[in-house]
């Protein structure tokens, strides 16, 4: 009987989305999930293993990550890892030339450092940032405006944006006052590519006041 290769599984929860990739011991990508929690992340696990199940009913080894990585993690009984060395782990796998790491999250936005290890021959984090438990500079802030627009964030929101001739000026350091000038300039026709590439600078602007 031949045997099988090991199959391994990783599954990123944040405030936003569940996020699950199944590998085998090459490293080759055999299955992957993203889908919303919709703010009920059991429920939404639950559902994308019912799927999974009837590809890779058995796998042997299981880690969880992201903010909701120890709900995850006391759930399932399975390994947790820092979302910060995952990131950084998985971007210098497939580009070791690295050494700056962006990560719009959303619920928060993370800047990382990377650095040459001689000893271990890999690049390691050597320092990072964190934004403030806001809305405001993170994924959460481009997701709740695009709503508002009625326009989708991952369909449409990146292609308008690039389509803007002159990015309106919105607030990005309060999505409550964000919120307010957008009113503000719909109320005047700005333009919707406008709005949203305003919004890409006020979040741009506000990871480098707070971050950069």
């Amino acid at each position: 009987m031949a045997t099988r290769d090991k199959l391994y599984m990783g599954i990123d929860i944040g405030s936003v989305s569940l996020n699950i990739a199944v590998i085998d011991e090459q490293m080759n990508l055999l299955e992957s999930v993203y889908q919303r929690t919709m703010g009920q992340p059991i429920p939404a696990l639950l559902d994308a293993f019912a799927r999974l199940a009837k590809s890779f009913p058995k796998v042997d080894g299981v880690v969880a990550t992201g903010s909701g990585r120890e709900l995850v993690s006391d759930v399932l009984d399975v390994d947790k890892e820092n979302e910060i060395i995952t990131q950084a782990r998985a971007l210098t796998y497939f580009h070791p030339e690295v050494r700056t790491v962006i990560e719009i999250g959303g619920q928060d936005s993370k800047l990382i450092f990377l650095e040459w290890d001689e000893r271990s021959g890999k690049p390691i984090v050597v320092d990072h940032a964190l934004n403030e438990i806001c809305a405001a500079g993170t994924g959460s802030f481009l997701d709740q405006q695009a709503y508002r627009l009625g326009v989708s964030i991952d369909k449409e929101f990146g292609g308008l944006a690039f389509q803007s001739k002159k990015p309106a000026t919105i607030a990005g350091r309060c999505s409550v006052f964000a919120k307010s000038d957008m009113i503000h300039l719909q109320q005047e026709g700005t333009p919707t590519e406008d709005i949203l590439a305003g919004l890409c600078h006020a979040l741009a602007r506000n990871f480098i006041s707070n971050l950069g």
